[in-house]
């Protein structure tokens, strides 16, 4: 059973990567713009948070010095277009204070990665979704992010029960069935997101998904 789970989710990342490429995903200059597009993209779209980042750029403060410095109105206005943006601002504001206190970035993410996790969820305001974007794509750890297009593709794929909306459980299906590589991870979670974007909508567009040969329910959400 877990072998056919397991040969089920590597032809289906096969079958996206087909369709897409290699996504090259997360867009950023960067690991410390990777963790700041990481805390801003948290209930928004990437454009929005394409035009926060931005404006940090043009204002010349997407440093660790130079945000460490900005006060947090001054942070919140910059990067209103990312919506939410006081509260932003302070969780944004309370990164790079846990940062700068460990003195610097590639300090804050030494050590073994569930201590650097745990690090992490300590911030105020940084949740397991931000948590593991940030070990996966701007630490390079083996992390498996987990967002609402992974649950809903893998609830109308059957690959785990229509109720189930755990993250910490359809992580670990991740992690019990693939090879622990950041570098699939990463694009795995890469592709389900194209994938979710294009075709697995709330209401689904299945007639040209990469998945539409596997067997699916698309009335579940």
């Amino acid at each position: 059973m877990a072998k056919r789970m397991a040969d089920k989710l590597m032809a289906m990342y096969d079958a996206m990567r087909a369709r897409f490429g290699h996504r090259d995903w997360w867009p950023g200059d960067g690991p410390l713009e990777i963790c700041v597009g990481a805390i801003l993209t948290q209930n928004t779209n990437w454009s929005n948070v394409e035009r926060a980042i931005g404006n940090l750029k043009r204002a010349r403060v997407l440093s660790l010095r130079r945000l460490a410095a900005l006060e947090r109105g001054a942070l919140a206005e910059l990067i209103r277009p990312a919506g939410y943006f006081n509260v932003k601002a302070e969780r944004l504001g309370n990164f790079i204070d846990a940062v700068v206190a460990a003195g610097g970035l590639a300090k804050f993410f030494h050590g073994e990665t569930a201590a650097l996790r745990e690090r992490l969820l300590a911030i105020k305001g940084i949740g397991p979704e931000t948590a593991d974007s940030i070990l996966l794509y701007a630490a390079g750890r083996t992390a498996v992010v987990v967002d609402a297009y992974t649950g809903r593709l893998f609830r109308r794929h059957g690959l785990i029960s229509p109720d189930e909306k755990d993250y910490h459980a359809i992580q670990a299906l991740f992690l019990a069935l693939l090879p622990a590589d950041a570098e699939l991870f990463n694009d795995y979670h890469a592709q389900i997101v194209e994938t979710g974007k294009q075709f697995c909508k709330p209401r689904p567009n299945c007639a040209d998904c990469p998945l539409r040969r596997w067997a699916h329910d698309e009335t579940l959400k």
